[in-house]
């Protein structure tokens, strides 16, 4: 690859005055705050990452703190920023590092790669910026941009592109200057998220448009090569929010395992039966009894599911009959981890 055709010289000068410098997590700059960051905006824009980040950080401001926290104060915390595997692998890094690495991130590649939920370019974008080291990120946005501005054909997910892709960021590090390692990971990243965009990019904004191959051929559009596509399926479930009248709801804890896993959401089951049944071996009560009140649509990464929600009046004093259950008042839900739809639903009422 020629000098000419290498990034860094054109990019670092466009961040210099188009880039984001003022992130809550870039003053300051500390390796547990870089990534915190990374791992929220996995799949999340930062716009809705910034009020999580602030708020988690006043609540867990070291790895320590976040290493010894409850699991209910954790993912209250995270709720609403989904794909809530990644909190659990946050807390899960920060006991391995306390156990293992005293109480620090390791500054090591492979040490960091060995952190649950921690792959290759979170890696990358937390030695790079954390502490200044020459290491190549390849999220969603640098993947964007090496296959229009490289030309390059296939979905990235494939893995002889993303090794393709892995290439040309490498690559790339030999025209960053020393001391430049942090503005250009933070460079790369902003110019996908504001220029480079997956849908209307602004090509006539673009300070690579001289070099661009898709730009050139037409091919923005189509550019990186779509993964095929296919219909999500719907699933339907039926759930009760049972109140006692006077502000104190039903919950019970799911699995650590599947949908919601680990938060706190209302009695749920597959049918209208499953969910009779439950109500009656578990309230004492006769779901017949109870109103229709919404259907929630709810979309996962894998099926769109439609949740049909009743509502019944019980009395707290009925124990609920499964261990991870309980009734809970308002200023107690604020405390516990819920689903986002489920905590609209409550705050609706």
């Amino acid at each position: 690859m020629a000098t000419t055709q290498l990034l860094p010289g054109t990019l670092l000068p466009w961040f210099e005055h188009h880039g984001r410098h003022d992130l809550p997590w870039q003053h300051p700059r500390t390796p547990y705050r870089v990534w915190l960051s990374e791992v929220m905006l996995q799949q999340t824009q930062v716009a809705t990452v910034i009020p999580y980040f602030l708020r988690f950080l006043e609540r867990f401001p070291d790895l320590a703190a976040l290493a010894a926290a409850p699991a209910d104060a954790l993912m209250a915390h995270w709720a609403g920023l989904g794909y809530y595997a990644r909190a659990r692998n946050l807390q899960a890094a920060a006991r391995a590092c306390v156990q293992h690495h005293d109480g620090q991130l390791p500054r090591d590649l492979q040490a960091l790669m060995a952190l649950p939920g921690i792959g290759r370019s979170t890696a990358a974008a937390i030695l790079s910026q954390a502490w200044g080291d020459r290491h190549a990120i390849l999220d969603g946005n640098v993947k964007r941009v090496l296959t229009r501005v490289f030309g390059i054909e296939g979905h990235p997910g494939v893995p002889a592109v993303e090794r393709a892709l892995w290439q040309l960021a490498e690559q790339q590090l030999q025209a960053v200057p020393d001391g430049r390692m942090t503005d250009w990971t933070q460079a790369q990243m902003d110019f996908g998220a504001t220029l480079c965009t997956r849908a209307r990019p602004a090509c006539a904004l673009c300070p690579l448009q001289q070099q661009c191959i898709a730009l050139r051929d037409g091919r923005v559009a189509e550019l990186p090569t779509r993964k095929a596509g296919k219909t999500l399926p719907e699933r339907e479930a039926h759930a009760l929010l049972a109140d006692d009248g006077q502000g104190r709801y039903a919950l019970l804890r799911r699995p650590e395992r599947g949908i919601w896993a680990g938060l706190w959401t209302l009695p749920q089951a597959d049918t209208h039966a499953g969910l009779a049944q439950w109500t009656l071996t578990g309230l004492g009560a006769d779901l017949e009894q109870a109103d229709t009140l919404t259907t929630i649509s709810h979309t996962f990464s894998h099926y769109r599911l439609q949740l049909h929600v009743y509502r019944l009046r019980c009395s707290s004093r009925q124990r609920i009959g499964e261990t991870a259950a309980g009734w809970f008042d308002r200023i107690q839900l604020a405390a516990l981890g819920l689903p986002a739809p489920i905590r609209k639903l409550i705050d609706s009422l």
